[in-house]
């Protein structure tokens, strides 16, 4: 496939002016590599391990939602050039589908909502809300995470998710607003904790995203590099 041709089927898939304000020129082709290409892989992030597997798969090109260059590069040094040294030389593009695809349809959190089962599904500014029959439990299981639970936690019904970073005092607000009783998301601060007018449930951010992009490989024949953070839970 030709990049041009990707970059036309990417954007119908997560148009970019669905992206918030600062994912400016953090989206889309963000490494130029080579022109065409036959093999795509696929991640939550393009980490070090990522990088070399997707090499060593020969792949022209790598999706992942979070851009590696998130910073205005002044200096290609540290981490960045770690990272550079093997990208460039093997011609690998990388494409980046970051708030925009949180906010696409059969995006980020839709891929969220049909892993949780929600039904009578409706969006949010940034995220869902459906009906919930699941237990915490189970959400647990089906994330494959620990949970943390903020608040007094009853019976969940409808349930508001935010895949990633999304204990926003703001989408609180709304989700309360529009009849959920429970929001669930990752990277809780401890202000809005106190603050939350709803119980919430806290996963990892990795948990709550990668199952979009397991999904997106999947539908289009692309192949997933998983590479979770390594976390330990201490009784």
């Amino acid at each position: 496939m030709k990049v041009q041709a990707f970059i036309e089927e990417m954007e119908r898939l997560a148009p970019p002016d669905l992206a918030e304000d600062f994912d400016a020129g953090r989206i889309g082709l963000i490494v130029e590599g080579t022109p065409e290409f036959s093999t795509v892989c696929c991640a939550l992030d393009a980490t070090p391990a990522v990088v070399k597997e997707a090499i060593r798969m020969k792949a022209g090109m790598l999706v992942v939602h979070h851009t590696p260059l998130w910073t205005p590069i002044t200096a290609v040094t540290g981490s960045t050039a770690t990272l550079m040294r093997d990208v460039l030389p093997a011609g690998l593009n990388i494409w980046v589908m970051h708030t925009n695809y949180d906010r696409a349809d059969e995006g980020v959190n839709d891929a969220l909502a049909e892993l949780l089962s929600l039904s009578d599904v409706s969006p949010l500014s940034l995220g869902r809300i459906g009906t919930c029959t699941i237990s915490p439990a189970e959400i647990s299981r089906r994330l494959g995470c620990p949970l943390r639970v903020w608040g007094t936690l009853g019976s969940i019904k409808r349930l508001a998710i935010v895949a990633g970073s999304g204990f926003d005092p703001g989408f609180l607000t709304e989700a309360k607003e529009r009849g959920a009783d429970t929001f669930l998301s990752a990277e809780m601060k401890h202000a809005v904790a106190r603050s939350a007018p709803l119980p919430c449930i806290e996963a990892t951010h990795y948990a709550l995203e990668a199952p979009a992009m397991v999904r997106l490989a999947d539908r289009r024949g692309w192949h997933y590099i998983d590479d979770p953070p390594v976390l330990h839970t201490l009784p």
